[in-house]
């Protein structure tokens, strides 16, 4: 037993240390941590449980006969994050440059299946160089597991891909089909072909941080949700990300202690709506004045800004907080940010996280770029996540609520289970000048001071039609109220609304306009 027992510990050792020392000086040159300090650093102190550490590859081809390294460049087990599970897998890029190859895959298909089995979170940490070519359609055939097991735990488990270095080709698709997807400035991309393809197919010269960088992905493709500045303060915002997210799609959130008084009244909120219609505000300020202690986790912050999205806690409990920012282009509704709404709400039905909206919405954004982009298919994938919904969904209209945009924004029509309204809110079918120009054209081109009489008649327009009353007559609007209250309202009726079940008709599944 003694001499099994020295082998054993023999084999672990190569295990955990299957790269050179070189490859390992490579690795932290680049600013990067190696594939275990990742799961040291973002798991509880000692929770780590590795599984699978002696697997080698079996494969054979230029390189790889006599070299049969422990791990086979990927890093996998199971441990805790603030006491909750999770499984999670590293890629090693000191290993095969990280890789995939038949063993690798299997490797992550094992640990996403136990993720699926117990229903805990699965968080990938993503560092390779796509298919290993000496394997070839294996290579390839491994991906194919992952991508369908991802598909499968799809709003089952919450999964989160933390890319820490390269993904390219198959390789970007694995984080494409999970939840979030966090990236780190200049160490991070991702692309389907790189920059020498690029120049070679189109001739455009490129970098690789401009092709696939973080900041590319967060500000034009929509594809990174969060970005950090470096390893470990990504990896930290990881930690903060789990703490909204219940384990699986049978639990709740987890809630918190609720140190800030549920019924504070926010007085500032009274006067943060300026006097000029067409003049900006801040709408995080609004959310950061209303939820509990003022701490919101913003979803992709510099992508389709026009929208934002987040998580936060209102007395205790986990919300998903969705607001028009009129700061970028006035708050419309375009395809980026119909797209960005329509995935978190989604994504929050999913987990079970009541959703909060925010309306100032002036309409959607016009134009031929829109239009032959398909705003009207896109706007639809908004429509259609609020429509099938089935949390608590709470609406708070604070200025603008024109046109469909209003509606799409879960209006009291598609099924928002509360609606509320401050005394600055505005519902019509448009603003009042242009509902002006149109309904008293003749009466203007015949005034003698057109400017004096267009002025009258969109303060009558105004008075009559758009002030929420009207609406709340109707029953459209559940309450009109105090903003500085809006905090202590949506608190409580969020206790209320805990409860909520709904019976949907019985289906594969719809069919969203994607």
């Amino acid at each position: 037993m003694a001499s099994r027992l020295a082998t054993l510990q023999e084999r672990k050792e190569q295990a955990r240390n299957p790269a050179t020392a070189k490859a390992v000086e490579a690795q932290r040159a680049k600013g990067k941590l190696t594939a275990r300090e990742r799961i040291d650093y973002l798991l509880d102190p000692g929770s780590f449980q590795e599984l699978d550490a002696l697997v080698r590859h079996r494969s054979h081809g230029v390189g790889l006969d006599d070299n049969r390294p422990y791990t086979d460049g990927v890093v996998t087990g199971f441990g805790t994050i603030d006491g909750r599970r999770v499984c999670v897998y590293s890629q090693d890029f000191t290993v095969f440059g990280g890789s995939l190859g038949e063993a690798h895959a299997e490797k992550v298909h094992k640990v996403q299946d136990l993720a699926a089995r117990t229903g805990v979170p699965v968080i990938g940490l993503n560092d390779g160089g796509g298919a290993r070519i000496q394997e070839g359609v294996v290579a390839l055939h491994g991906f194919g597991g992952i991508f369908v097991r991802n598909a499968r735990a799809s709003g089952v488990v919450p999964q989160v891909s933390v890319v820490l270095g390269p993904s390219a080709g198959g390789a970007v698709y694995s984080p494409a089909l999970t939840d979030f997807v966090f990236m780190v400035q200049h160490t991070s991309h991702m692309f389907i072909t790189g920059p020498d393809v690029v120049r070679t197919v189109t001739g455009e010269d490129v970098t690789p941080e401009q092709l696939g960088g973080a900041m590319t992905h967060a500000t034009r493709s929509g594809v990174a949700a969060f970005v950090a500045a470096d390893e470990h303060s990504c990896l930290d915002e990881v930690r903060y990300l789990l703490s909204f997210l219940p384990s699986n799609n049978l639990e709740e959130p987890p809630s918190v202690a609720c140190t800030d008084d549920p019924d504070r009244l926010v007085p500032e909120l009274r006067d943060i709506v300026p006097a000029r219609p067409n003049q900006p505000y801040d709408m995080t300020a609004v959310v950061r004045a209303v939820v509990d202690d003022g701490e919101y986790l913003e979803y992709f912050p510099h992508w389709a800004s026009n929208i934002t999205c987040g998580f936060a806690h209102l007395g205790g409990r986990v919300v998903g907080v969705v607001g028009n920012q009129p700061q970028m282009l006035a708050g419309v509704l375009d395809i980026a940010s119909s797209e960005k709404g329509a995935r978190f709400v989604r994504t929050c039905d999913a987990f079970n996280i009541p959703l909060v909206t925010l309306v100032d919405v002036p309409g959607f954004m016009p134009g031929t770029d829109q239009e032959y982009g398909g705003i009207i298919r896109h706007g639809a994938k908004l429509l259609y996540a609020y429509c099938e919904a089935t949390v608590p969904r709470i609406q708070v209209i604070v200025r603008k609520a024109y046109g469909g945009a209003y509606l799409v924004m879960d209006s009291k029509s598609i099924g928002t289970d509360l609606s509320l309204a401050w005394p600055s809110a505005e519902l019509a079918v448009m603003g009042p000048e242009g509902a002006v120009e149109i309904v008293h054209r003749r009466e203007l081109a015949a005034a003698e001071d057109p400017e004096t009489r267009r002025a009258e008649l969109v303060s009558a327009y105004a008075e009559r039609f758009t002030n929420p009353y009207v609406a709340a007559e109707r029953g459209y609007v559940d309450d009109v109220i105090d903003p500085a209250e809006t905090r202590r309202v949506l608190t409580r009726s969020l206790e209320m609304l805990a409860s909520k079940r709904e019976d949907l008709p019985k289906r594969k599944h719809g069919n969203i306009p994607l």
